[in-house]
């Protein structure tokens, strides 16, 4: 099981855009994280109209994170491009369990259980840590580097 290359990308796009702190503009943004450009423009577009990201329009325009990095999450993205996470289809607020017309399977305690932890995991990083883990993974990759 895997997220979509949709929300990989769009983690990936979020990621750089906290990291600059700066505009860049949509091919800058394809090019840093290597994301095809239409689907980062995509992307772009629904980051924008659920106020993650800022665009700018015109000659100077471009796109900038619009939140904190401490604010944002992977659950944030991982809704923002996916919808609510659920384990299992007959969790999701329009799912219907398959097993009956009770509604309820003996599974679904287990699946609502697992859904709850993956939420919370998800919730717990936020890109600001994120952040600061590449840092460190770039600092001693340049240690690695020099020492050889």
């Amino acid at each position: 099981m895997y997220i979509t290359l949709e929300t990989d990308y769009a983690v990936r796009i979020v990621s750089e855009l906290c990291k600059t702190g700066s505009k860049l503009d949509a091919k800058t943004i394809s090019t840093n994280t290597l994301v095809p450009l239409r689907f980062a423009v995509k992307i772009l577009r629904k980051l924008v109209s659920l106020d993650i990201v800022r665009s700018y329009q015109g000659v100077q325009g471009g796109y900038q994170i619009n939140k904190a990095p401490k604010e944002i999450s992977l659950k944030t993205i991982v809704e923002a491009i996916e919808g609510t996470y659920c384990f299992s289809r007959c969790l999701a607020p329009d799912g219907e369990c398959n097993r009956g017309a009770s509604g309820k399977c003996c599974n679904q305690k287990a699946f609502a259980e697992i859904t709850e932890q993956v939420n919370k995991l998800l919730e717990s990083y936020n890109f600001e840590y994120l952040s600061q883990q590449q840092a460190a993974i770039d600092k001693g990759s340049a240690a690695n580097e020099k020492s050889k």
